[in-house]
């Protein structure tokens, strides 16, 4: 009998070449087999991972060869002991041609059906449906600084968060490079407060638009950091979403009743090409 730890040895050292006690141990050896399935050395080296410590490797094949032997058991054994499995047969003969069918309109869908729809068409959507798109959380645009106490320039960093001069917001971005725990700039991007006060350490109660309604410019200073926010732009909670957060929602939607279609459209071509081609012989009326 072949020492697990041999095996696993000679996995790792992808050498399964040299002799263990009970022989030779060559690539072709059975390990393991269950009526007419056998596991072989070479079988187990292909599955089994690069990089594994001598200990991992007998603790890898051990579990490998026993999970092989245990899903054999089922396919060789008890397959002889329980009736009506032309019932399971055809099961698993429909799940193929259900995987087969799907992978193949989705690349059928790649290739030929996806469509490009124009800004136009996602804004006039948009325009139609704004009522669709309501802010559960308010947005914000700004600016997030969270640095040491004890960070130095700390006045100029207050001029500069706030100032909407280029040359501020540069002076600041080289500054926060070192000495800056965290830095957000989003004035440019509409962001969900959540994301925001999730760094802040401060409860702002149950009503975050009241927070916001009140404050353009906001420090706090807890537990060794000063937490610096600008808020330069805000949407409050129950406003209609801007075009640019849902947009990527909208082509979505387009190209799942798009897809809708063309999967009909595609089942309906095969059927076509397969009458014609006498693949598909139907002796009753489909109405189709």
């Amino acid at each position: 009998m072949i020492s697990l730890k041999y095996i696993a040895f000679m996995l790792s050292s992808l050498s399964v070449t040299a002799c263990g006690s009970g022989g030779a141990v060559a690539d072709g050896d059975v390990l393991a087999s269950v009526g007419t399935s056998m596991l072989t050395v070479d079988d187990l080296r292909d599955n089994t991972p690069l990089g594994l410590s001598s200990e991992d490797s007998v603790l890898f094949c051990r579990a490998y060869i026993k999970q092989w032997i245990d899903s054999r058991l089922v396919s060789e054994i008890a397959v002889r002991n329980i009736s009506g499995t032309e019932k399971i047969d055809k099961m698993v003969e429909e799940y193929r041609n259900d995987l087969i069918m799907k992978e193949y309109k989705r690349l059928m869908y790649e290739e030929n059906g996806g469509r490009w729809f124009s800004v136009d068409t996602l804004k006039s959507y948009y325009d139609n449906h704004k009522s669709d798109f309501i802010l559960k959380k308010p947005l914000v645009r700004g600016i997030f600084l969270k640095l040491p106490q004890d960070a130095p320039r700390l006045q100029d960093v207050r001029k500069w968060y706030c100032s909407d001069n280029s040359d501020d917001i540069e002076r600041l971005e080289k500054y926060t490079l070192q000495d800056a725990v965290q830095y957000d700039y989003f004035r440019d991007r509409w962001t969900d407060w959540n994301d925001i006060q999730n760094h802040i350490p401060m409860d702002f109660g149950g009503s975050p638009d009241m927070f916001l309604k009140k404050n353009d410019n906001f420090e706090m200073t807890r537990d060794g950091y000063t937490y610096l926010l600008s808020v330069s732009e805000y949407l409050p909670s129950g406003s209609e979403a801007p075009f640019e957060l849902v947009e990527e929602s909208i082509k979505d939607l387009f190209a799942n009743e798009n897809r809708v279609e063309y999967d009909r459209m595609l089942r309906k071509l095969l059927f076509e090409r397969g009458v014609k081609s006498g693949d598909v012989k139907v002796n009753v009326d489909l109405g189709i």
